[in-house]
C-alpha cells in the first residue's frame, strides 16, 4: 500500500494519522513543531525531525525531495497551515516524487489570505463580519473614530500572527488599544484587518466540512461547536455532530466561487443580532476535529486517500448527530482559568463526556500521542495553547 507522508503531527496530524492507520496504510510523519505528539502513534512506521517550512524553506522542500526520491511515490498530506502554504506554492515541484494532497497555489492563496476569502464570500454574497484592511496608523485611527467597539484586530494569515503572538485575534476596545494592536502587528511585519465582532456564544460556531471534485460537493458534514478554549476567540474543545442545513448552500457556494477541491472544513458564526450564519474562515487542510466525522462514519482522509491514490470517487454518506468530539486537557484547563462565561450547570459542561464522544489526542488503543502531550505541557509549563 502507498505510504501517507504526513505533515505535521499536532492535533490535526493526529487525526489523519489515525484514520489513515487504522484503514492499513502506512504513516510517515514529517514534524518540526515541538508541540508536536502524533508522530509517536503506534500507526507510525517513520518519523523525521524537520527544518520550520517557513523559515527554513529551502532545506524543508530538500527534505521533502529526498524522502520521495527514497520512497518512490506517497501522498504527500499538509495537516498545518505553514507546512500547507510551502507545499502548495511547490506543488509542481514536488507533484514529480508524491501524489499531493492540496490545492493549487492561486486557489490556496484565497483561503489562506483571509482578506481575499473576505472580498470573494462578499463579492459572491456570502454573509461576512464587516471588515477593513489599514494599510497605515492614519488609516487605524481614521477608522477607529467611526467604528463600534469591541471590535476584532485579525491577521491575513493568521498562522504566522499565531506563531509570533500565540493568539488568534485581539479584542480591542477602544482607539489606544486599536493602535497600539495595529502597530504591534506592523512591527513584526504582518498585515492585519480591522472586523466587527459578531455577538454570540461558542455554541453559535458552525463547521461545514466537505470534500469537493468538479466544482460539486461529494461529501458533506456539519458539527456544531459546544465550547472554545478560550472562550469566545478560541479553537474549539468541544464539539459535536449536528445537522446544520443553514450554512450548507453557502459553504458550497464559496467553495465553488474559489474553484475548490478536495477536502475543506469552512467555519460559520451565527450572528446573535439576527441569526445569520457569517464566514469566519475556510480551512484548506483537515481540521482539529478529524477524528468527529470518522467516529460520526465518514472518514475524509481515508476517502481523500482512496481517491486520489485509486481513483475511487467519494460518495454521499449518511452521519451519525449527536456524537462529541472532546479535547479535555484544554476544555478543563480553560474552564478553569475562566470559569465559562456561559454559566453551564454542572450537568451540562458534564454532558459531552457522558454522551457518544471520541478524544481528541486520548486513545487506550494508542497512549503514546497522549504521553508525549502530557510531557510536552509539563516542559512548558502547563500551558495549552
Amino acid at each position: 500500500m502507498i505510504p501517507a507522508v504526513i505533515l505535521s503531527s499536532f492535533t490535526m496530524g493526529l487525526g489523519v494519522i489515525r484514520a489513515l492507520g487504522t484503514m492499513g496504510v502506512p504513516i510517515i510523519v514529517v514534524h518540526y513543531d515541538d508541540r508536536d505528539m502524533g508522530y509517536v502513534s503506534k500507526y507510525v512506521t517513520e518519523h523525521i525531525l524537520a527544518p520550520h517550512p517557513e523559515h527554513s524553506e529551502e532545506a524543508f522542500l530538500d527534505l521533502l525531495v529526498e524522502l520521495g526520491n527514497r520512497l518512490k511515490g506517497g501522498v504527500l498530506i499538509p495537516t498545518s497551515d505553514a507546512t500547507l502554504a510551502t507545499v502548495s506554492r511547490h506543488k509542481d515541484e514536488l507533484s514529480q516524487y508524491y501524489i499531493v494532497a492540496c490545492t493549487d497555489w492561486p486557489i490556496t492563496e484565497q483561503f489562506l489570505i483571509k482578506k481575499h476569502t473576505y472580498a470573494l464570500a462578499e463579492a459572491v454574497g456570502v454573509p461576512v463580519p464587516k471588515t477593513t484592511v489599514p494599510q497605515s496608523v492614519e488609516e487605524v485611527e481614521e477608522l477607529g473614530r467611526s467604528i463600534e467597539y469591541p471590535c476584532l484586530v485579525k491577521p491575513t494569515q493568521s498562522h504566522r500572527y499565531y506563531a509570533r503572538f500565540k493568539t488568534k485575534m485581539v479584542e480591542v476596545k477602544d482607539l489606544d488599544h486599536l493602535r497600539s494592536t495595529y502597530l504591534e502587528a506592523a512591527e513584526a511585519g504582518m498585515e492585519v484587518m480591522v472586523q466587527e465582532f459578531i455577538p454570540g456564544k461558542d455554541a453559535d460556531g458552525v463547521n461545514y466540512n466537505s470534500y469537493f471534485w468538479d466544482g460539486q460537493p461529494v461529501v458533506e458534514f456539519t458539527a456544531a461547536k459546544v465550547r472554545n478554549a478560550p472562550p469566545i476567540f478560541g479553537s474549539p474543545c468541544v464539539a459535536m455532530s449536528q445537522h446544520v442545513p443553514e450554512v450548507i448552500d453557502q459553504g458550497r457556494k464559496l467553495l465553488q466561487a474559489m474553484g475548490y477541491y478536495g477536502y475543506s472544513c469552512t467555519e460559520f458564526k451565527k450572528d446573535a443580532r439576527d441569526g445569520v450564519y457569517r464566514l469566519m474562515e475556510v480551512n484548506g487542510r483537515h481540521n482539529l476535529s478529524t477524528l468527529l466525522a470518522v467516529r460520526c462514519g465518514i472518514n475524509f482522509p481515508w476517502l481523500q486517500y482512496r481517491h486520489l491514490v485509486c481513483g475511487e470517487m467519494p460518495t454521499p454518506t449518511d452521519y451519525r448527530v449527536g456524537v462529541y468530539w472532546i479535547d479535555p486537557l484544554r476544555d478543563i484547563a480553560y474552564t478553569i482559568k475562566y470559569h465559562r462565561p456561559e454559566g453551564y450547570s454542572p450537568l451540562q459542561y458534564l454532558r459531552p463526556y457522558f454522551h457518544p464522544h471520541v478524544f481528541a489526542v486520548f486513545d487506550l488503543k494508542d497512549p503514546k500521542p497522549f504521553v508525549r502531550r502530557v510531557l510536552n505541557l509539563a516542559k512548558r509549563g502547563g500551558k495549552t495553547g
